[in-house]
């Protein structure tokens, strides 16, 4: 079996993160970055397939140089391969351009089954399953908390507010997995080392026929107009008690700034 699972390269939650002046897109050359921490489960659930019978896990990421680190990652995790999608043209691609970009190199893997995580952390949108889907005319089923793969066919237990549903699928199909599919496994010594010699291969638009129109921000349907940078934070407001007052000056606050 074939699995290859999509991983994003994510600006660090904890770094400094910003958009480029010159085009208001998401600077990520430019800041640390990380592979994203919902794919981290997506990456454990294909290696816990694997783990159950056979097959190869391949890792598949679009993005600049940097974002070799998140395939890095995978296979110190234990994938097997990595294709780093890596263009200029791609840059300012939106969901439905990366959805594209993605379908093209999935058909060029000839994937069995196409894991995911449920969203990327610094997008949030969890829309590019159902589109790489709908591209590849595959069945997809979506946020499993628990996936189990028997032969040809993938059930997934999808957890709800009220209730949970069981769905089933036959491969091939797009696969996306939810942040309580299974703690993410720490690369091990081993693993890291092991990872150094995996092969990955570095594929650009025109390997995957893709024309430079088709994607990049002149072919986004959304546009960043104007960003403005998040104002420093103010001082605080210390409340002293030292004649008795300090809750009547508590509530006079709280009312005032009408939080209450």
């Amino acid at each position: 079996m074939k699995i290859v699972v999509c991983a994003k390269f994510v600006p660090d939650a904890t770094a400094d993160r910003r958009f480029r002046s010159e085009d208001n897109t998401v600077d990520r050359a430019g800041v640390d970055g990380l592979l994203s921490e919902l794919d981290e489960y997506a990456v454990e659930t294909a290696l816990t397939v694997k783990e159950a019978g056979e097959g190869e896990v391949t890792i598949l990421t679009v993005g600049p140089e940097q974002a070799a680190d998140a395939i890095k990652k995978g296979l110190q995790m234990g994938a097997d391969a990595g294709v780093h999608v890596n263009d200029e043209g791609i840059h300012g691609s939106d969901a439905v351009a990366t959805s594209l970009i993605l379908a093209k190199a999935l058909s060029k893997l000839e994937a069995d089954l196409v894991v995911f995580g449920m969203a990327s952390t610094d997008g949030s949108m969890g829309v590019v399953p159902a589109m790489v889907s709908e591209r590849l005319g595959l069945p997809a089923v979506t946020l499993g908390s628990s996936v189990t793969v028997d032969g040809g066919k993938v059930t997934i237990r999808r957890d709800g507010d009220t209730a949970s549903d069981t769905i089933e699928g036959t491969l091939p199909l797009v696969l996306s997995v939810s942040d309580q599919s299974g703690e993410p496994r720490y690369p091990s010594f081993k693993g890291i080392m092991a990872a150094k010699k995996k092969p990955v291969e570095t594929w650009t638009l025109g390997d995957l026929e893709i024309s430079a129109d088709q994607v990049g921000g002149s072919s986004a349907w959304t546009e960043v107009v104007e960003v403005t940078s998040r104002p420093p934070r103010s001082a605080g407001t210390i409340v002293t008690d030292e004649d008795g007052s300090g809750a009547t000056q508590l509530v006079e606050f709280l009312s005032t700034n009408k939080f209450l």
